[in-house]
């Protein structure tokens, strides 16, 4: 490899999006892509097996492993924060839900300014990039490059929580990607036969052998280079050395809703006083770089089950787990192929919101902290979500140093309205909970535990125990207003030659998993970029 080489694109970030934008704009053949990747090849076995995502939780190798700092919402606590690091991104070690939203989302960010983002408009990417198991119909595609697919495992747990949910006047819900998202019921995953469909599956690997698509991993983007006001070319270290590749036409960041306003704040693009504190040359002052920084909160309820059929009951037993494993490799099914979320549920906390405030997430197992040990007792979880907070952070370099993390600052909890969201969500969950459906399986209330019933305590946990749910977004927002970085095609607003395409140009929260808003964004995306090209 030369120590300058030229392409048209330049990709930084191989995630959910970048594999998007690497396969779409190297299709046709005319064009020259570069795709860098800060992370290995996705050849950790964990990462292919649903479950796993718990064994990656703490996984240095293929995760950026960032932390908050202290949260005053949060008693001081540091948040952590786990970002894929690996080909696929957090694709690779997310928890597989498949949850686009609901419809007003886009119409919303369409309100706001952003012309062609409206549901109707975004409906055809979703599908684009969609291979529905269930077929076709007005809402699901089929024959894309992304699998979803329905659950590979019976858990009697899982459905009663469903017909709970139902004896509390919460409607079922078969599909919350199709009409409506208000209701109870299962959740699909990205996943094809049992196996994870991370985007370096299903989009890099049908592209991999494209002799106009270069794939570089262990190349971490120090900076982007300037000219005037034209980016031109990106540095990056790999195997100890700096390399510049220069883009013809574009360079996309494609790092995350962490990752690329830190790029951009370490090339020059950002708040100025910031910038000019770490020695950086200030090639745009854009004061909204690293602001509007939002994120699910979660909290979680946990339940003792009187009967042993958690996967606490599996993975705690020698036998058990031997043959979970054994037979998840002949079949691809069982309780290895569980996501973050089997079931679960979207309601609202009050009758005069248009649409559901809340998201529940349901899981038949439990533990003090994700990614650590199962409790040995037989368990289940169920989390309560808020959708969109109203509470805003930021993002800001500490150092000129690209491989220093970022301050993340996150304010959960900042507002009256989020306080309040998961307080009376949590008293919804319990009556939930406490339903004729789970009664044969609900013993006690474990965490918070039945005493915890006044309005000041429930927070009080809240505070002390709540963590993220993974979904940061807003960084780089797409708007029209002075903080906005991003215009309606994903421009850098005052650059040529820059877009960013991820979950940092969301106008704001939407209300549900980001990993499927992000591959539509990026579908999107390129047919923007080469409509630009021609």
């Amino acid at each position: 490899m030369n120590n300058k080489d030229e392409y048209d694109y330049v990709i930084v970030g191989a995630g959910s999006a970048g594999c998007v934008l690497a396969n779409r704009l190297s299709a046709d053949g005319k064009h020259s892509v570069l795709l860098l990747e800060a992370g290995p090849k996705d050849t950790n076995l964990w990462i292919h097996v649903p479950l796993g995502y718990g064994k990656l939780f703490k996984e240095k190798t293929v995760n950026w492993m960032y932390q908050t700092e202290p949260e005053p919402g949060l008693n001081g606590r540091q948040v952590f924060q786990p970002r894929g690091k690996v080909l696929g991104g957090s694709s690779s070690i997310n928890g597989l839900l498949y949850v686009r939203g609901q419809h007003e989302d886009y119409d919303r960010w369409r309100q706001r300014g952003n012309a062609g983002w409206g549901f109707d408009e975004v409906l055809p990417y979703f599908k684009k990039a969609e291979n529905q198991q269930r077929g076709a119909d007005q809402y699901h595609g089929v024959g894309g490059p992304l699998p979803v697919s329905d659950w590979r495992h019976a858990d009697p747990l899982s459905e009663a929580f469903v017909v709970a949910a139902a004896e509390t006047g919460i409607p079922t819900n078969p599909d919350f990607n199709g009409a409506t998202q208000e209701g109870a019921g299962f959740f699909q995953t990205t996943t094809r036969r049992g196996r994870r469909a991370s985007t370096a599956f299903s989009y890099l690997r049908p592209a991999r052998n494209r002799s106009n698509l270069r794939i570089e991993t262990s190349a971490l983007a120090q900076r982007i280079v300037f000219e005037g006001r034209r980016a031109r070319a990106v540095e990056y270290r790999q195997q100890g050395r700096v390399r510049t590749a220069r883009a013809r036409r574009e360079i996309l960041v494609s790092g995350g809703a962490y990752n690329s306003p830190q790029l951009l704040q370490l090339s020059g693009v950002g708040p100025a006083d910031l910038l000019k504190s770490h020695g950086i040359e200030v090639v745009l002052d854009a004061p909204g770089v690293g602001n509007d920084l939002q994120d699910h909160l979660q909290v979680r309820l946990v339940t003792r089950c009187a009967q042993r059929v958690t996967l606490n009951d599996i993975i705690n037993h020698p036998i058990r787990r031997v043959w979970a494993g054994a037979y998840y490799a002949a079949f691809r099914k069982g309780p290895l192929t569980i996501a973050a979320g089997t079931s679960g549920a979207f309601f609202k906390t009050n009758p005069r919101l248009s649409t559901p405030d809340i998201q529940i997430h349901f899981i038949p197992f439990s533990t003090d902290r994700m990614g650590e040990n199962l409790h040995p007792f037989s368990g289940f979880t169920a989390s309560v979500c808020q959708l969109r907070p109203e509470s805003r952070g930021s993002l800001r370099i500490k150092s000129a140093d690209p491989s220093m993390p970022p301050e993340i600052r996150i304010n959960y909890l900042a507002t009256e309205t989020d306080r309040n969201a998961f307080i009376e969500g949590i008293r919804i969950l319990r009556k939930i909970l406490a339903a004729p459906a789970l009664k044969p399986y609900a013993v006690e209330e474990i965490d918070p535990g039945a005493r915890v019933v006044s309005d000041e305590d429930l927070l009080s946990f809240c505070r002390r125990t709540g963590s993220t749910v993974y979904h940061p977004t807003s960084t780089c927002r797409m708007g029209n207003d002075p903080l906005a970085v991003v215009d309606q095609r994903l421009r850098v607003r005052g650059i040529d030659g820059l877009r960013v395409v991820d979950a940092s140009v969301m106008p704001d929260l939407m209300s549900g998993n980001t990993n499927a808003p992000t591959i539509m964004i990026a579908e999107k995306a390129s047919d923007m970029i080469l409509e630009d090209a021609r």
